[in-house]
């Protein structure tokens, strides 16, 4: 979806995982339930096993449920708009638009857990993690073998998630950071509407 865009704690976890899923679940709906929009900016690092960590950067406006807008600044320009029932992908350089439906495989991917309702027992397994780095940690695992992550982790600083690590299915790790973020403010309708501009070519999936 992005051009970017462990399982090793299970065994320890696995006596109490009743009473840690719950609390980790209660926590994550807690803190997405108060959000009704968010906006700021983010810094991310993409790391593989081999090879130099891509690093890119932009701004964000999420309105809940089902709209957001991700608009990479550096090193290329590229934007993602959800506006509620499609997903648009836009390529400047390219000139090319992607367009697909918001479905199940939108809902099992890390943009719904920040976007998305609060179903979250349907598309998700969560627990929490050991704290690191300040932060208090959630890991959510995708029910849905659709999803392109096998794992999304959220950092948390009091109420506020200002990172996430997203590890896909060839085990390449992607983390975002958020800065400045503004929570619950009125956002511009226009952020989460997208028109091709004139000659870009446009792909329906």
């Amino acid at each position: 979806m992005i051009r970017f865009l462990s399982s090793s704690l299970f065994g320890a976890l696995l006596v109490a995982a009743p009473v840690h899923a719950d609390d980790a679940l209660a926590t994550l709906k807690s803190v997405l339930a108060e959000t009704r929009t968010l906006q700021g900016s983010f810094s991310q690092t993409v790391s593989q096993k081999n090879g130099k960590p891509q690093q890119s950067r932009g701004e964000l406006a999420i309105e809940r449920p089902g709209k957001f807008r991700w608009s990479y600044s550096a090193p290329y320009e590229q934007l993602i708009v959800g506006d509620g029932s499609s997903v648009w992908l836009y390529d400047p350089d390219l000139r090319q638009a992607t367009v697909k439906s918001m479905g199940a495989a939108l809902e099992s991917s890390p943009a719904a857990l920040l976007a998305g309702d609060n179903a979250l027992e349907r598309n998700y397994s969560v627990k929490l993690l050991p704290a690191r780095n300040g932060l208090n940690w959630l890991e959510a695992i995708p029910k849905s073998e659709e999803s392109g992550f096998a794992s999304v982790r959220l950092g948390l600083k009091g109420r506020d998630i200002v990172e996430m690590e997203l590890v896909d299915r060839f085990d390449q790790l992607t983390r975002l950071r958020f800065d400045n973020l503004k929570r619950n403010g009125k956002i511009d309708p226009a952020l989460f509407r997208f028109t091709p501009p004139k000659g870009v070519d446009v792909v329906r999936e």
